[in-house]
C-alpha cells in the first residue's frame, strides 16, 4: 500500500539471552558491511548532484542503489519486502539519530530504521552483565551487586531437576525461546549443548518443533513464560494435543509476578489449558512438589503442563508429601465447616486463611488440588458434600481455571 510508515528497530544485539537465528546473523552482517556503507554514502551523494531529471531518472537510480546493495549484502531482507532500510546508525549518538530520523521522514512509504545500541550502556556492571541487569531488583551502584539475598527458586529447581533427570534418560531434551537463564536451563545448557535448543522468541515454533521430536520418540520438555505461551496456543492444541504426543510444557512465572511487571501476569494460562483436549494440567505447592511432578510428567507420555509461579517458597513449609497419582488430590487438613481449595502457589494462603479460621473455632478442611485436569472429583465433592460451605483459591482469572473445574459439569 506504499503507508508511509516509519519501524525503528532497535538492535542491541540480545534479547534477554544471547540472540539466535537467520534475523540476528542477517543483522550481524549488516553491522560490519563497513564497504557497503561506503558504497551507499557515495550513492547518495551521487544522487544529491544530479540535476531533477524526472521519475525515470530517479527510478533508474533507485534501482542501481538496489543492485549495489543486493551485490553487496546479499538478502537484503527489509528492501525484499518492501521497506527502505536506512541504518544502521549508531543509537547512542543522538546526533546521528536526530539527521537520519529527520531523512526517514521526508521518504516516501515504509522505512525501517536499524538501530544498534547496547544493552546497559553508561553503566559498566550492566555492559558486562546484561541478562543479570535485564530484571534487577535493589543492587549496590558501586558494584553492580544485588542487595537482595541470593535464594533458590521455582526456576532454579526446575532446571537443576531436570538435569538430573536428563543424566539417566537420554531421551530429555530441553528446547527454549530465548530464555534459557530465565527458564532455569543454564547449567542444563553448559552440561548437555546438544540436548539443549534455543529456537528464539517463537514460541510457536518452539512448541511445533517439541511435537515433532515427541513423534520421533523423544521426551522434550518446553518451559515458557506463562504469558509468553499464550502465543503458541494454537500449537498447543493442533500439534500436541490433537495427537497426545508426550511433551512436557513448563509454565514459568505463571500467576502474578510482581516487579516483571505487566505483560508477565500469567493469570490466564490455567483458563485456557483446561480447555484443550488431551491435556494433563498440574501445579505443585512446593519445591519437592515440583520436582515429582515433573518426574511424573516425563513417565506419563502424553500432553502435560506443570504451572509454577516466580520465586521461591513461601513461610510454611509442608512436612508430607502424599505420591502424586493422575488426578488425585491431597488432603492437608480436615474439618467439617468449610471446604477450601486451592491450587499452586495458593495452597499455602489456604492453610494460613484456615488456621486463622480455626483460631476463631471454625474447622476447616483444606485440598491441594493438585491437578486441574483431572480434577479430582471424588475428593472435592465429598469434602463440600460434607461441609456445604467452599472456597476457591487460585492465582488466575474468575472465568475458568480450578473455580470452574471444581463446580464440575453436573454439579
Amino acid at each position: 500500500m506504499k503507508t508511509n510508515l516509519i519501524v525503528i528497530l532497535n538492535d542491541n544485539e540480545m534479547s534477554i539471552s544471547k540472540n539466535v537465528g537467520g534475523i540476528s546473523m542477517f543483522l550481524s552482517k549488516a553491522r560490519t558491511r563497513k564497504f557497503y556503507k561506503k558504497s551507499s554514502d557515495c550513492v547518495k551523494r551521487i544522487v544529491t548532484m544530479l540535476p531533477k531529471g524526472g521519475n525515470r531518472i530517479i527510478r533508474f537510480i533507485r534501482k542501481i542503489k538496489y543492485s549495489i546493495k543486493q551485490l553487496l549484502l546479499p538478502n537484503m531482507l527489509f528492501e525484499d519486502i518492501g521497506f527502505k532500510y536506512l541504518g544502521p546508525v549508531a543509537g547512542h549518538d543522538i546526533d546521528k539519530l536526530e539527521n537520519i530520523l529527520r531523512i526517514s521522514k521526508d521518504l516516501e512509504g515504509p522505512v525501517l530504521i536499524h538501530v544498534v545500541t547496547k544493552k546497559g550502556k553508561g553503566y559498566k556492571p550492566a555492559e558486562e552483565n546484561p541478562d543479570k541487569f535485564h530484571s534487577a531488583s535493589n543492587f549496590d551502584i558501586k558494584t553492580g551487586e544485588s542487595k537482595k539475598e541470593k535464594s533458590t527458586d521455582y526456576s532454579k529447581v526446575f532446571g537443576d531437576k531436570l538435569l538430573k533427570m536428563a543424566r539417566m534418560n537420554d531421551k530429555i531434551v530441553a528446547i527454549t525461546a530465548a530464555m534459557k537463564d530465565g527458564t532455569g536451563l543454564t547449567a542444563f545448557a553448559r552440561e548437555l549443548p546438544e540436548r539443549t535448543f534455543d529456537v528464539g522468541i517463537a514460541e510457536q515454533h518452539a512448541i511445533g518443533f517439541a511435537a515433532g521430536l515427541a513423534k520421533n520418540g523423544m521426551i522434550p520438555v518446553v518451559p515458557i513464560y506463562s504469558s509468553f505461551y499464550q502465543r503458541a496456543f494454537d500449537q498447543v492444541i493442533h500439534d500436541i494435543c490433537i495427537q497426545n504426543l508426550g511433551v512436557v510444557m513448563c509454565v514459568d512465572r505463571a500467576g502474578i509476578v510482581g516487579n516483571d511487571g505487566e505483560t508477565h501476569q500469567g493469570v490466564f494460562d490455567l483458563s485456557f489449558f483446561s480447555m484443550i483436549p488431551n491435556i494433563t494440567v498440574m501445579a505443585p505447592k512446593d519445591f519437592k512438589e515440583l520436582e515429582e511432578m515433573l518426574e511424573f510428567a516425563v513417565k506419563l507420555n502424553r500432553p502435560v503442563v506443570i504451572r509454577y509461579p516466580r520465586g521461591g517458597e513461601g513461610k510454611i513449609k509442608f512436612d508430607t508429601c502424599q505420591d502424586i497419582r493422575l488426578g488425585q488430590a491431597e488432603i492437608l487438613k480436615t474439618g467439617s465447616d468449610l471446604s477450601i481449595i486451592a491450587i499452586g502457589k495458593m495452597v499455602e494462603r489456604a492453610v494460613e486463611v484456615a488456621n486463622i479460621l480455626e483460631e476463631k473455632g471454625k474447622s476447616v478442611e483444606v485440598i491441594n488440588a493438585r491437578f486441574l485436569k483431572p480434577i479430582d472429583k471424588d475428593v472435592i465433592f465429598n469434602s463440600i458434600a460434607k461441609t456445604k460451605k467452599v472456597i476457591t483459591i487460585e492465582d488466575n482469572i474468575l472465568q475458568g481455571g480450578l473455580r470452574r473445574c471444581s463446580r464440575g459439569s453436573d454439579k
